[in-house]
């Protein structure tokens, strides 16, 4: 064969093999299952996951769970039998996925859990997870509460979703650090599910149970946005949020630098809410052939206070 011939065959031959691929990157479908939208932080980590997707061409099917699990499982098997490429689940609970999860690995689908955890025997369910590290995350701001009252203080809790990984390891970390602190406890704790409307409900029953909240030193919730239907319910009550009772939570969402940067919230630890890019990435790596990936993605963030809150505030809203 002619050499001209011969290398514009190549050519052509590459051309067609990189149309092809480009071809299948924009085919890419990808089902992704959402606990819900019962806070900020979900509503944003749920907007740029759609974000993100859109900037790579990605067919996203977006599921919005309700904070049910069985609406999770019905999105998940609707997912398989669409025969999607792969799957993105931010999980209501741990436990009861290993059934679904396996429908998934029959059909050769790949999953990634992101945010919350599962619980399964057998760990090649799913490809990997990325979340932070959420005892950490407790204990770091029970590490904080501890230096700012000098390890003496009744803390009230608010936990999230009973069953929820975050619930969980926030509340594990978090009394890991105050089991070394004999003058520190929680006096009370209750689900509020995660929410501003039940935050607020509860901290009233609270303040109501511990004399109008002169018993109180702290109250440690497990996310912003039930902290901040609690200092609405601290303010009703003629008590100063962040002074009589000082706060802190986790999620870092606008809110919550707000209230901090107005004295009425104390700290709290950022979780970030842009998981689709590292999602997106880790499949995209699957599909390409790699199987080398890590079952576990940290992506643990900072802790904030008062001191920086008007500035991350101002970044986070462009005000």
């Amino acid at each position: 064969m002619n050499i001209k011939r011969l290398l514009g065959a190549t050519a052509m031959l590459a051309l067609s093999s990189s149309l092809a691929l480009s071809s299948l990157a924009r085919a890419t479908t990808i089902g992704f299952s959402q606990v819900g939208s019962e806070s900020g932080w979900r509503s944003s980590f749920s907007e740029s996951v759609k974000r993100e997707a859109a900037a790579r061409n990605i067919d996203l099917k977006f599921a919005d769970a309700q904070q049910k699990q069985e609406n999770q499982i019905r999105a998940v098997r609707g997912f398989i039998a669409q025969r999607v490429d792969a799957i993105i689940i931010a999980p209501v609970v741990e436990t009861g996925w290993a059934p679904v999860l396996r429908e998934a690995k029959r059909a050769r689908i790949p999953v990634v859990i992101v945010d919350r955890n599962v619980q399964v025997n057998d760990d090649s369910l799913y490809l990997t997870r990325i979340a932070s590290d959420f005892t950490e995350e407790g204990r770091k701001i029970a590490n904080w509460l501890m230096q700012k009252t000098d390890g003496k203080c009744n803390i009230v809790e608010l936990q999230g979703t009973v069953g929820a990984t975050a619930a969980i390891d926030r509340a594990k970390g978090f009394n890991e650090v105050l089991s070394a602190y004999p003058n520190a406890k929680i006096i009370r704790s209750q689900t509020a599910e995660f929410t501003r409307s039940k935050g607020k409900e509860v901290m009233e029953s609270f303040l109501k149970a511990e004399q109008g909240g002169r018993n109180i030193c702290a109250l440690w919730a497990h996310n912003d946005e039930m902290a901040l239907g609690a200092i609405q319910a601290i303010k009703e009550a003629g008590l100063k949020p962040g002074q009589d009772i000082l706060v802190v939570a986790v999620d870092g969402v606008p809110d919550y630098f707000k209230a901090m940067a107005d004295g009425e919230a104390n700290a709290t630890v950022e979780l970030d809410p842009h998981l689709g890019g590292p999602a997106f990435d880790v499949i995209a790596a699957y599909l390409r052939g790699d199987k080398d990936i890590s079952k576990y993605i940290n992506n643990t963030g900072e802790l904030f206070s008062q001191d920086t809150a008007a500035a991350e505030y101002q970044k986070r809203t462009n005000k």
